[in-house]
């Protein structure tokens, strides 16, 4: 699978390079196409966005579908955030931990979903999946160390808890993976304080929380879904590089890709918060994985070495007969053929981006569905619908 992973990445990067010039590029703005133009099923796609309406899936704040570098749908809903949340947004809890007008107040409507009432939504762990696409770029750029460097020569380690020999064998690429090996328990609900990934955003250092945990597994091993382990990226990439990860994501990502407009919250300590706070709006998110959808390449730029996009891609981790793990990139299969995944990233509350390589798609969605109890959609149901709007998709499944 691995091969056969390679070579597709490496077929998309000649066909990027030598076509670049028939290929849309939308580092100013997306080009807009009718659905039927782009072999899109518009009665399919109006159906989902009425059920998405509906309340049936909780509040979905926006649809975006494009193909052959093309927008052919693209939806908002509206909410009134400040009123639906208000009690949660006054009192104390597992999402709101410490300061009713902070950052960390996940009801606060200043926050969340929208920064200041603009087209910004919050990407939630999406932001992991950025991360590691910076990454890429800085290692194509031989501005980050190798992936199986050790983690602990970026500390002092006098002063790190709970090193064993299982700590001292964690690499970047066990980072990267979610494969650490490190005690934590993320898979409760986030308003559950016994969330650790709760328990380290209610901390004052994110960073000393999550390199301080003990350790639970040899690393490599296990894959357990761990957001303190992308934040220790965030601290490994300033110490590496010299550069802060958002400054060297709108210098050498963003403004490539012509996006201007964005936000990346920080965590108490001032380190940028690389596991949950980056916001962006949905065509600039598109940008980014049209970007991994061309191997990298950029119109007539390869800004990520087409090696790491189909590493990134690479189930590294089987987490499902379906479900697989990349670089932060979710990995989920709809057919039977090696060809047939998806990429995705996957955010709390409802954020969905994702590639369906096969169709030439780029899609996302965004919510806000933040309580247990609340209904909501699946990466697996929308990736489903997007597929069955397809016509290729419908007359190939028949």
């Amino acid at each position: 699978m691995k091969n056969k992973f390679i070579l597709f990445i490496l077929f998309r990067c000649l066909i990027s390079n030598s076509t670049f010039a028939q290929v849309n590029w939308p580092t100013e703005a997306w080009p807009i196409a009718a659905p039927a133009e782009v072999a899109l099923n518009s009665d399919s796609l109006t159906f989902l966005e009425r059920e998405l309406g509906s309340g049936k899936y909780g509040y979905v704040d926006g649809i975006l579908i494009i193909r052959h570098g093309k927008i052919a749908y693209l939806h908002s809903f509206t909410h009134d955030y400040v009123n639906l949340y208000k009690v949660e947004a006054r009192e104390k809890g597992p999402l709101n931990p410490t300061d009713p007008s902070g950052p960390y107040n996940y009801f606060n409507s200043w926050w969340h979903p929208f920064f200041h009432e603009s087209n910004l939504h919050t990407l939630q762990s999406v932001s992991k999946t950025i991360t590691s696409i910076v990454i890429g770029v800085a290692i194509s750029n031989k501005d980050f160390p190798n992936l199986n460097t050790s983690i602990l020569q970026f500390f002092d380690t006098s002063v790190v808890k709970n090193i064993d020999d299982r700590k001292r064998h964690i690499t970047i690429l066990h980072l990267l993976t979610m494969t650490g090996g490190f005690d934590w328990n993320e898979q409760l609900p986030y308003a559950d304080p016994k969330n650790t990934g709760s328990a380290m955003e209610a901390s004052d250092d994110w960073v000393k929380y999550a390199i301080d945990r003990p350790m639970s597994d040899e690393p490599g091993k296990v894959f357990n879904y761990n957001g303190g382990e992308t934040e220790i990226l965030a601290y490994i990439f300033r110490v590496t590089t010299g550069m802060d990860l958002e400054e060297y994501a709108v210098k050498h990502l963003f403004s490539p890709l012509g996006i201007k407009n964005y936000y990346w919250k920080r965590s108490p300590s001032g380190l940028i918060d690389s596991e949950g706070g980056l916001y962006l709006e949905k065509t600039d998110l598109a940008k980014l994985f049209y970007l991994y959808l061309h191997g990298g390449n950029w119109g007539d730029k390869q800004l990520i070495d087409p090696w790491y996009v189909s590493a990134s891609i690479k189930p590294y981790v089987v987490i499902s007969a379906n479900v697989s793990y990349g670089y932060k990139w979710w990995l989920r299969k709809y057919g039977n053929s090696d060809m047939e995944v998806a990429w995705t990233g996957s955010g709390f509350g409802g954020q969905v981006p994702m590639i369906i390589p096969e169709y030439d798609v780029v899609a996302v969605f965004t919510g806000w569905n933040v309580l247990p109890e609340r209904p909501h959609y699946t990466p697996s149901f929308l990736l489903e619908k997007v597929l069955h709007s397809l016509d290729e998709y419908n007359l190939k499944s028949k």
